[in-house]
């Protein structure tokens, strides 16, 4: 079973099932579901939280309790913008500077909100909450397909802005652990394998639990170039900039 046959049949489900919320629907994004503040809740009485000052989240609607949660609680929030096109593809949201943290939290008040900041300039990371579509309990994940988190977490690897210490999340429905009943997936014991820049969770968090990684998948150490064709350099600017070898 290939990464997008796992992906159909957990936006299926969500959909079929009632579980999946706005936006709707479910497929071709990281899905919402019921129980995303639960969710949060128990991400929030980990160590690993309560341990971080500084958190990169992505910008979908399951992780938007995650996101508020982080700004009331005092930590900066770091969110990629859309497909890294822009030369400054990260949005710092400053708590000091935020009055209205749920407007600031959404999608459009993100950009409204948010600081355009070049990598270099990205803090220290101490916690990633990434969105995923499914994922396994050795903290395989598998997102909407496009490899935009695990590029951007690739570029601030190359600046040492996360690494092997960093504590990397996601908040799921118990439907999205797919080797574990109730899956949805058939066949879950030949789920497809991790790629070399996949970026493992240590850590997946349900309304229901928090399931700790249980391999020693490696991390990457930075941008894999020989997977990235010139189309996929044009399309970002960040990454065209350190592309060894190119001249632009």
């Amino acid at each position: 079973m290939n990464k997008q046959a796992v992906r159909h049949a957990v936006w299926d489900a969500l959909e079929e099932r009632g579980i999946a919320r706005f936006p709707f629907p479910p497929h071709e994004r990281i899905p919402n579901f019921a129980g995303a503040d639960e969710a949060r809740d128990r991400l929030v009485e980990t160590p690993e939280w309560t341990a971080a000052e500084t958190v990169k989240a992505n910008p979908d609607a399951p992780q938007l309790p995650v996101r508020r949660a982080a700004l009331r609680a005092g930590k900066t929030v770091y969110v990629a913008q859309p497909r890294l096109r822009d030369p400054d593809p990260f949005l710092r949201l400053d708590p000091a500077a935020i009055d209205d943290v749920d407007a600031a939290t959404t999608v459009s008040g993100i950009a409204e909100h948010g600081v355009p900041t070049a990598p270099e300039d990205v803090a220290e990371i101490d916690l990633v909450v990434s969105g995923s579509v499914a994922v396994r309990t050795n903290g395989t994940r598998i997102g909407k397909g496009e490899g935009y988190s695990d590029l951007e977490w690739a570029v601030l690897r190359e600046l040492d802005a996360v690494d092997d210490d960093t504590a990397v999340a996601t908040t799921v429905h118990e439907l999205q652990v797919v080797d574990e009943a109730p899956s949805p997936v058939e066949n879950a014991d030949r789920l497809p394998e991790p790629d070399r820049h996949d970026v493992p969770l240590d850590l997946v968090v349900t309304p229901e639990r928090t399931i700790r990684r249980g391999s020693d998948a490696e991390r990457p150490a930075g941008v894999d170039w020989d997977t990235l064709d010139e189309e996929r350099l044009d399309e970002i600017p960040v990454l065209a900039e350190r592309a060894p070898g190119i001249d632009r």
